[in-house]
């Protein structure tokens, strides 16, 4: 017997915190400094145009358009490419050292007197191409580095990358700006590529992907889209966000007006209520985290989406003076934040557990596609509606739309269950 015991396998350890894992925080840290310098060039690159090229409002919206296109050109084909590699690593650092020379070539074309809008429409479709690319690849590639049990904190950690560009990468471009120039800006997104780059060949975890058989292009991708649509979870999960993107991006292009507008808010304090969607999503990362630990995706996910209205109805229902309408808004802009944290987070890791790995990169792209698509007919309608009914109506009329999307987890597997009651244990009396 104590011979048995001494042989038996002991149970696994539970892996070490994220934070002590070297690869994850090469990974993580890569991510955040590269993010962080993509915001800079948000800001740097239209100011270059706007002011030392004098563009054309014609020109700007090709800019900023350019910069999302690639997703909707290559997003699936994107994915199908991440699912034929045994390595994902490779491309990535590919990725941002492509997209390093290719923001480097904004202050040197300026320095030679070579800069025009062609030139950063092409900078910006190239680096938006190679980010495409990224993604698709990063996603299955998180598999490789962070055990199956810690997807869902992993998830959360690069949420919070974004939160933390977002909150810190405005002002560093503007700092940057003020003392460099816009065109010489550009160098830090640059910088913050070849970083990145040089983080990611220092990670070590093997990967050990097993790429399923390519049968083509075409095909590769509607097996993706096949996957996505079919899978009752992964269906749910793509209809809400397209849901919630549409309805979002329908507010965000009003919110400008009714804020000033409507409710008079001054300008000044306009960015500072944005920045604090920052703070609270860094906020929901830490508690998205601790809470899917204990309650799981799914309950996380539900709530999300049904507190997901909350700010917009708000905003449509609020008077009274000005401290009052400061404090709401910035009470529930945080809370927000922290619940699209959430909200894309456990998404993130529900995709990860309920796809077969050799699927992930193509399903992973079909919701990219799908949910960022959306954004620009969302925004489009928002504007149209609003003339046609006015701004507060169209305030609400976005709450209710955003609401809708509780319906898709609500009648999902997704949706929590109770568990069924132990079975009772049999009375000793009665068993003989």
């Amino acid at each position: 017997m104590k011979q048995s015991l001494h042989n038996s396998p002991s149970p696994p350890a539970d892996p070490p915190p994220l934070r002590r894992q070297r690869d994850y925080r090469l990974l993580w840290t890569a991510r955040t400094i590269s993010i962080t310098g993509s915001e800079v060039s948000k800001l740097a690159i239209p100011l270059t145009a706007v002011t030392l090229l004098t563009a054309s409002p014609t020109h700007m919206g090709m800019l900023t358009a350019a910069a999302s296109v690639p997703a909707l050109l290559f997003a699936l084909q994107s994915g199908a490419i991440a699912d034929r590699l045994r390595r994902h690593r490779p491309l990535m650092i590919a990725c941002e050292l492509v997209s390093c020379v290719a923001a480097a070539t904004v202050p040197l074309a300026w320095l030679l007197g070579l800069l025009n809008v062609a030139w950063l429409i092409i900078v910006a479709l190239v680096i938006g191409t190679a980010g495409v690319l990224f993604k698709a690849a990063n996603f299955p590639h998180l598999a490789a580095v962070v055990p199956p049990a810690q997807h869902t904190e992993a998830m959360a950690g690069f949420h919070a990358s974004y939160s933390v560009a977002s909150v810190g990468g405005p002002s560093l471009a503007g700092l940057l700006v003020q003392l460099l120039t816009a065109p010489l800006a550009v160098l830090a997104e640059a910088l913050s590529f070849l970083t990145s780059a040089l983080l990611l060949r220092a990670i070590r975890t093997p990967e050990r992907n097993e790429p399923a058989p390519s049968r083509g292009m075409w095909r590769d991708v509607t097996t993706g889209l096949r996957a996505a649509l079919t899978h009752p979870a992964l269906r749910a999960l793509l209809a809400a966000g397209v849901t919630i993107n549409f309805f979002a991006m329908a507010y965000t292009a009003v919110y400008m007006l009714y804020m000033v507008n409507t409710l008079g808010i001054p300008k000044g304090m306009i960015g500072a209520l944005i920045a604090l969607n920052g703070v609270g999503g860094l906020l929901g990362a830490w508690i998205t985290a601790r809470l899917a630990k204990r309650y799981g995706e799914n309950r996380i996910l539900l709530a999300a989406v049904i507190f997901f209205p909350m700010e917009i109805l708000a905003v449509g229902l609020l008077t009274g003076p000005l401290w009052w309408k400061l404090s709401l808004l910035a009470v529930t802009g945080t809370i927000t934040g922290g619940i699209v944290v959430a909200f894309a987070t456990c998404m993130g890791a529900i995709i990860l557990r309920e796809t077969s790995p050799e699927l992930r990169g193509r399903v992973n792209a079909t919701t990219t596609f799908a949910v960022q698509g959306v954004l620009a007919l969302g925004g489009l309608a928002g504007g149209i509606a609003a003339d046609v009914l006015g701004l507060r109506p169209v305030i609400f009329l976005c709450a209710a739309g955003i609401a809708l999307s509780t319906l898709w987890i609500w009648t999902s597997p997704l949706r929590p269950r109770r568990r069924p009651p132990a079975p009772a244990a049999p009375d000793p009396r009665t068993s003989s």
